[in-house]
């Protein structure tokens, strides 16, 4: 089978049991940095020697197949240089290509600096979304986060040092400068911070400079009062964007709390 397994995201301490007694007994590892992996194994106490296979983001779609068929005879532990593998790091390609394949794919738990960042947050934990990293360039960051305008869900992003600074003006810019924000920076590391403040505070605070690995926690959008005109108004753009009238009118309503049945009824008159 495959195994992803969670490593450390910064505090060695955090290295589960069950990671441990996988490294000491691993005949295959299929890592992102293969001595990032001998590293690790090292640092934990780890003398075993097995088959180290690189599998990064700019191989993984070729070798996925061939991992897979390593995994039909071997377990083949894969690891990422921390956290969890697939979740904005290599790995999806290839649990994509087990499944299609009928290969057993499990996972260790462990590290998230995902949920890390969210937990200490202070900000709703009941629903959120994990948007991965924003675009490198202002417009394309600018239209994901536009989209993103009326989400009401907390939405956890990550982000570099050196590019921190202008995404958050472009939050403050898209979704609001008073929309709370809070950067995670080192989480788990020595220097862990938690930086708390709006959209257009943290922008200027980030532009002194800032280093480490970043997660971004922002807010959802506030809830709004939308009116039944207003509602069949949604589901007609909707629909014109090309969704089917009765999905579009169940997405409305869930998003507003106006009846389906009258956002339906209301549409179909007004076409």
């Amino acid at each position: 089978m495959i195994v992803l397994a969670a490593t450390p995201i910064g505090n060695l301490g955090d290295a589960t049991t069950r990671l441990v007694d996988a490294l000491k007994n691993a005949e295959i590892i299929a890592a992102e940095d293969t001595r990032t992996a001998i590293h690790l194994m090292r640092a934990l106490g780890i003398d075993n020697r097995p088959r180290l296979v690189a599998l990064h983001e700019h191989n993984e779609r070729e070798r996925a197949a061939e991992v897979v068929e390593l995994a039909r005879e071997h377990d083949v532990l894969v690891l990422t240089d921390a956290g969890m593998p697939a979740i904005s790091d290599p790995g999806f390609p290839l649990v994509e290509a087990a499944a299609a394949a009928g290969v057993t794919v499990t996972a260790l738990p462990g590290p998230s600096a995902v949920l890390t960042a969210l937990a200490v947050s202070g900000l709703p934990t009941d629903r959120f979304t994990f948007e991965g990293f924003l675009p490198r360039k202002q417009g394309d960051r600018l239209r994901i986060l536009r989209a993103l305008v009326d989400e009401r869900r907390t939405m956890v992003f990550f982000e570099s040092p050196h590019r921190l600074a202008e995404s958050l003006g472009d939050v403050a810019e898209a979704l609001g400068a008073e929309r709370r924000v809070v950067v995670c920076r080192e989480l788990t590391k020595l220097h862990e911070e938690v930086k708390r403040g709006t959209a257009a505070a943290l922008a200027a605070w980030a532009a002194e400079g800032v280093r480490g690995e970043i997660c971004v926690v922002v807010e959802g959008a506030p809830e709004r009062e939308v009116d039944l005109a207003q509602g069949v108004a949604l589901v007609l753009a909707a629909v014109a964007a090309g969704e089917r009238l009765k999905d579009a009118a169940a997405e409305v309503s869930e998003a507003t709390g106006l009846s389906k049945r009258d956002l339906y009824q209301g549409a179909l008159a007004a076409r």
